[in-house]
């Protein structure tokens, strides 16, 4: 499971991720334009990747 969100949605991503896998995700920043997508709480672009 990954999370695509912008600055504004860091927190919220983190905490729903720590709810889903009972574990501290894996937080990076997006570097590559290529993996640019959308923040999934808003229409900003995404910043970071929360995953597990």
């Amino acid at each position: 499971m990954k999370i695509y969100c912008c600055l504004e949605h860091t927190d919220l991503a983190l905490d729903v991720m720590v709810d889903e896998i009972e574990l501290a995700p894996v937080f990076e920043k997006i570097e590559n334009s290529t993996d640019k997508k959308g923040c999934e709480y808003c229409d900003n672009e995404a910043v970071y990747v929360v995953g597990d």
